[in-house]
């Protein structure tokens, strides 16, 4: 029998999961955002999530552009049609899609061509359990693909980079998780959760890893054993110095699950699933007669605030929507703090913290084009605000820029690696969410794209490699790096979209053209070689070294 209200349910249970992170996540942000240093850029950068996660919910849009895979656990009563369910999931998924709620990420793996509705082979995952409860119970996470990336998967022995031999028992597992956390530096939005599975085939050992993901911030493992790991992951990976968006700081990881199954006598897998602080996930519990919600399977976060006291809060906000009034959010206000505060923070910075007012940091207001003297003038650290026009690109832009021409001039502009959510209406295109992606993987294109088309400035998250450095040398250019997952914040400083190419790649590979006002990033790679980056792995490799002797035995 099909449940006529399946669908609204699994709509709405989308539409939370998006825009409105549970509040479990907020309380480890707001906890996160207590041990750090406010005056450092991981500081800012935890400021700027705390509003953007209030702007989000305010506005019932994406907290980050990048919706991910939608992977949906289901454990049902026997008896229930399954088969009727994933075709209301469907067509819920589609509905989001068209929506703005989710953004279209079903790309075909031989053709690159996008379906534009979220379907398609293995598109949305959908994991169907029976159990003997007469509820239906309906987890989904959005996991994003830069975080999906840093997912990592060891098998045991091994030697691992700054730790040596990792056995095969609880302290070679251990040694894992912190390599883990390591790895991921800044590309994966730090500060994230991380889920750990060991044990089981390749396969298995991913689903159980991810699984723990579902578990609540909060709670205590019930394995003695698996407990202690956690907390000591917990008190340890923060040392590594990473911080929030790989910038260096106090506040790496928020969260840290460990689950175990039995393996074969030949295998022993330690699969780690490494997920950012957007940490959208969400469940239901649904009535089978009818397909209504019944419950909630985790706190909602309207009401619990990531924000400090020190950020207003308009009375006349607080009666309609108090989380946004604890936020500080007005409808119709920019949240974005202003370029003077951001270079006051800086320059407030303790001697010897991860500021760049220790090394001289500035404000500096640049409109495209940009000059190469303009360009030469910066240094790591200095606080840039854009306007003009700025266009974005991604994976396949780059390829298809290596071997043709530009449809615009991009000598003196700016790229931003981002796939925004975009919606259309009778006065044109609508950016609903534009944060950045992770650049690493631009890497083989870029110094040379830069290089071809006089391109002065390149915007993403997690830095780039040395080939781009080095090309930022050369050619007169910077990176900058914007918030990762900060997808309303910044949407917020696009005030046009001026035109928009190659749309047979899809909404978020397609080259737009956007009027930006006050867009702030902060330098991280410069024209003078010198990388955030590089300089924060080179110091957590160091700092992960005094984790080589044992401490499980």
């Amino acid at each position: 029998m099909k449940m006529r209200n399946f669908e609204e349910s699994i709509y709405n249970l989308i539409v939370e999961t998006s825009t409105n992170l549970p509040g479990d996540v907020r309380r480890a942000v707001a906890k996160g955002r207590a041990l750090e240093d406010r005056a450092t850029r991981s500081g800012l950068a935890l400021t700027t999530i705390a509003q953007n996660i209030g702007m989000a919910e305010l506005q019932v849009s994406p907290i980050c552009q990048d919706t991910g895979m939608p992977t949906f656990i289901i454990h049902t009563p026997v008896g229930v049609n399954q088969i009727e369910m994933k075709k209301d999931i469907h067509s819920a998924v589609i509905r989001a899609t068209k929506n703005g709620k989710l953004r279209p990420n079903s790309v075909d793996s031989l053709t690159g061509e996008n379906s534009g509705d979220n379907l398609g082979a293995g598109t949305p995952v959908i994991h169907f359990e029976q159990w003997e409860e007469e509820n239906i119970d309906v987890r989904l996470i959005l996991k994003g693909g830069g975080c999906e990336n840093k997912n990592i998967q060891y098998s045991l022995p091994a030697e691992l980079e700054g730790l040596g031999k990792a056995g095969r028992d609880l302290d070679g597992i251990r040694k894992c998780i912190l390599h883990a956390v390591y790895q991921a530096q800044g590309q994966g939005c730090s500060a994230g959760f991380i889920g750990v599975g060991i044990g089981g085939d390749r396969t298995t050992g991913y689903e159980l890893a991810k699984k723990q993901l579902f578990r609540k911030v909060e709670d205590v493992n019930p394995v003695e054993d698996l407990a202690k790991l956690e907390d000591y992951i917990m008190e340890n990976a923060n040392k590594l110095g990473i911080g929030t968006m790989g910038f260096g700081g106090e506040v790496t990881l928020l969260g840290c699950k460990v689950g175990v199954m039995n393996r074969l006598p030949a295998s022993f897998f330690v699969s780690v699933a490494y997920n950012c602080w957007a940490f959208r996930r969400q469940g239901i519990l649904v009535e089978p007669a009818t397909g209504n919600i019944k419950d909630w399977l985790y706190e909602s976060g309207t009401g619990i605030s990531v924000e400090e006291a020190e950020v207003p809060a308009p009375v006349a906000v607080a009666a309609h929507h108090p989380a946004a009034a604890e936020a500080g959010v007005v409808p119709g206000d920019s949240v974005i703090p202003s370029a003077p505060a951001i270079a006051a923070a800086d320059a407030a910075a303790p001697a010897g913290s991860d500021s760049a007012a220790s090394g001289g940091s500035r404000e500096v207001r640049l409109t495209t084009p940009i000059s190469e003297e303009d360009i030469r003038s910066l240094r790591v650290g200095d606080v840039v605000i854009l306007s003009g026009e700025m266009h974005t690109g991604r994976d396949a832009l780059h390829k298809y820029l290596m071997d043709h021409d530009t449809p615009v001039d991009l000598n003196g502009a700016v790229i931003y690696h981002c796939g925004p959510v975009m919606l259309k209406d009778d006065e044109g295109w609508h950016v609903k969410a534009a944060g950045p992606t992770t650049s690493i993987r631009e890497e083989p294109y870029q110094g040379d794209i830069i290089k071809k088309f006089g391109i002065r400035a390149v915007i993403g998250k997690g830095g780039m490699g040395p080939k781009t450095l080095k090309a930022l040398q050369e050619h007169g250019g910077v990176y900058l790096n914007a918030i990762g997952g900060a997808a309303q914040y910044y949407a917020e400083c696009i005030k046009k979209v001026n035109a928009v190419d190659f749309m047979e790649f899809g909404i978020p590979e397609a080259m737009w053209h956007l009027q930006v006002e006050g867009f702030a990033a902060i330098v991280t790679m410069d024209s003078h070689g010198n990388s955030l980056h590089a300089d924060v792995e080179k110091d957590s490799a160091a700092k992960l070294a005094q984790f080589r002797e044992p401490v499980f035995k």
